[in-house]
């Protein structure tokens, strides 16, 4: 894991390079190295912040050039099967200085060009230099774990690890991209391929430019896509072979995530992804170290199940209970590292258990990716019961009008009624979601309201930005395809990329820890496109495959449990240990009445001291934009 910088110019500029990596150091505190190379009248510059994981002796220095001197390569990242291709490539003649997966990827280029790419397992972001081409290449792995950004102005070529190394550059200009915002107050996020800034771009998932530096201009190509996956034939096998088909990738997957050359650890939450991760470890490693955080608040903490899962499988477990003290003193480090509003508030128990592996760990896998493969979310299945409605407008009316009768009060009541396994955590949200889908009009409409911490009638009455929604609608249902892959399809291309990938990535990299996500290893999910819905979603029982994985490994009751996530009292704190900083955030005498409608912003502010719960996720999001804008904008 590491931070890459970049920039093309007209003369030679050290100076900006070193500073462009010095405040992303804490991506790689190991080593740094900058190289300059001038490839016909252009000055391609690259640098980069190495956290040494593979190969730690100086051998795996970058900017890594290679012997004959005509490519070059700075690399974020893991390829796991690096030896097996490194074997091929000393078959072919290669011949290699380091034990690093740097140089593999630099020969597996020169080899078989771009292409190499088809044979890489692992998460990646690199830029490598094709000197004799006058190529300069930028790639981002398949799940779009590694993030990469590009920043073009016409006369100013840049490229990060993150945005905030462009705002060392005297050719950036920093512009709000205001296009944007309607998206980001709605879905907490902002969607690739778009930044906050005019003209700054991440990479997506899957994707590489190609930049001509004879010609000064790029084209970008995409080499995967998880809706090509979807598209294949689905498989005609049976549960048994199914089952046996995806441990044995499972385990070959998790098995790879654990080369290397520094401590290995995993997050363990209790829940069934982290808990698969763990028990599919257990098998082949006799020594595993497991980390978790607990709250003193009940409704929040899952220590407890994590602890009972280590106990089981005789982990070296460290358990931290985290005050709200501690980790309200995070908040305004968050604008920070996050370079552009964010407003998925795990992201703050994401770095204080980051925090906490970092004490005896360099790296930790995690379960990540394992509602979108596997069919996890409530919303899901929710959503796959009542979408038949939409082919009645008699039923549809009948449970509008329940839904709309019924407050979150009332719903919250009857939840802590049911028995433990079929509760509901933070339930209030998810039926203000589910009220919404359900008076959308469309399918796609539906799944976006579901989708939605915040709804989009109350982002255009916050807003005086026009919404563009379509640009950033990624569902399409037609005849040959099925809701429940639709939704996995879409989550897996959009919220995770944009808002999972990008908590855990900034969270763990602000302590220098590399974070793996086993279960993001591109063959889970091609193969899991092609089973069968039916199987996936078996009694109506999401994640029903690796559950059947998971039940041979520990006892059922340890976890079969409702679904709780990572999340914080964000309520609470807003209406108390936060207070002040709501006050002085959404002070609408200092706030942008070009942007905001500030008689709505004194209205959102009142109801929330008032104790109106649906007012949360958006005081938070404006809360985290204002504070972001100060920050970056002064």
């Amino acid at each position: 894991m590491c931070g890459v910088v970049g920039f093309l110019g007209k003369k030679r500029d050290d100076s900006t390079v070193e500073k462009m990596l010095q405040v992303q150091a804490y991506r790689g505190p190991d080593d740094r190295g900058i190289l300059v190379e001038e490839v016909g009248d252009t000055f391609v510059h690259m640098g980069h912040n190495r956290l040494a994981i593979q190969d730690l002796s100086t051998q795996g220095h970058q900017p890594f050039v290679s012997s004959c001197g005509g490519y070059v390569i700075v690399f974020n990242g893991e390829v796991y099967n690096f030896k097996s291709i490194r074997k091929a490539l000393e078959k072919k003649g290669h011949t290699f200085v380091s034990t690093s997966d740097t140089e593999v990827i630099l020969y597996a280029y020169k080899e078989w060009g771009i292409a190499c790419l088809e044979k890489f397992i692992g998460m990646f972001a690199f830029c490598l230099l094709d000197r004799d081409k006058q190529k300069m290449y930028l790639v981002r792995d398949r799940a779009g774990i590694k993030p990469l950004y590009y920043y073009d102005e016409g006369r100013t070529f840049l490229f990060s690890s993150e945005l905030k190394s462009f705002h060392e550059h005297v050719g950036f200009k920093k512009e709000l991209n205001k296009e944007v915002l309607p998206y980001y107050f709605q879905m907490g996020y902002i969607p690739a391929p778009h930044s906050i800034y005019k003209n700054a771009y991440k990479l997506e998932a899957g994707h590489y430019l190609v930049y001509d530096l004879e010609c000064s201009s790029y084209e970008i190509e995409q080499y995967w896509s998880v809706d090509a996956c979807y598209k294949q034939e689905k498989f005609d096998k049976n549960e048994a072979e199914v089952l046996d088909d995806l441990e044995n990738l499972l385990e070959d997957a998790i098995g790879l995530r654990m080369v290397s050359d520094v401590p290995v650890g995993l997050f363990l939450s209790g829940g069934y992804d982290s808990t698969l991760v763990t028990a599919l470890l257990a098998k082949n490693h006799k020594e595993l170290h497991t980390f978790t955080i607990g709250f003193d608040d009940k409704t929040y903490n899952e220590a407890k199940h994590a602890k009972a899962i280590a106990d089981y499988f005789g982990t070296k477990h460290t358990e931290q209970y985290i005050s709200a003290k501690e980790m309200l003193a995070k908040v305004e480090m968050l604008p920070f590292y996050y370079d552009e509003p964010f407003g998925d508030s795990s992201a703050l128990p994401t770095m204080m258990v980051s925090e906490l592996a970092r004490k005896d760990v360099t790296v930790a896998l995690s379960g990540d990716g394992g509602d979108e493969a596997f069919c996890g979310y409530s919303k899901y299945f929710f959503l796959e019961k009542y979408a038949n409605i939409f082919t009645s407008k008699f039923k549809k009316k009948i449970l509008q009008t329940t839904l709309n009768t019924v407050g979150s009060g009332l719903v919250h009541s009857v939840n802590t009624l049911l028995p433990k396994h079929l509760q509901q955590t933070n339930i209030e949200d998810k039926y203000s979601k589910f009220k919404r889908a359900f008076n959308a009009d469309t399918l796609s409409e539906m799944f976006l309201c579901a989708s939605s911490p915040v709804d989009e009638c109350e982002v255009k009455a916050l807003l005086k930005v026009s919404h563009k929604k379509s640009r950033f609608n990624a569902f399409a249902m037609d005849e040959d395809k099925h809701l429940l892959d639709e939704m996995m399809r879409v989550d897996y291309r959009r919220f995770m990329v944009d808002d999972v990938l990008t908590k855990v990535d900034r969270a763990t990299m602000s302590v220098s820890l590399e974070g793996r996500e086993p279960l993001l290893d591109h063959r889970i999910i091609e193969y899991m496109a092609r089973v069968p819905v039916e199987l996936k979603y078996k009694n109506r029982q999401g994640k029903y495959l690796s559950r059947q994985i998971l039940y041979k490994h520990i006892p059922q009751a340890l976890v079969d449990k409702p679904k709780a996530g990572f999340q914080v009292p964000l309520q609470g704190w807003l209406q108390n240990e936060l207070k002040d900083l709501v006050e002085k955030y959404l002070d609408v005498d200092k706030m942008d009445d070009e942007i905001f409608d500030l008689e709505e912003i004194a209205r959102i502010k009142k109801e929330l001291f008032l104790g109106k719960h649906t007012e949360v996720n958006k005081v938070w999001f404006i809360l985290m934009y204002e504070m972001w804008k100060e920050k970056w904008f002064g």
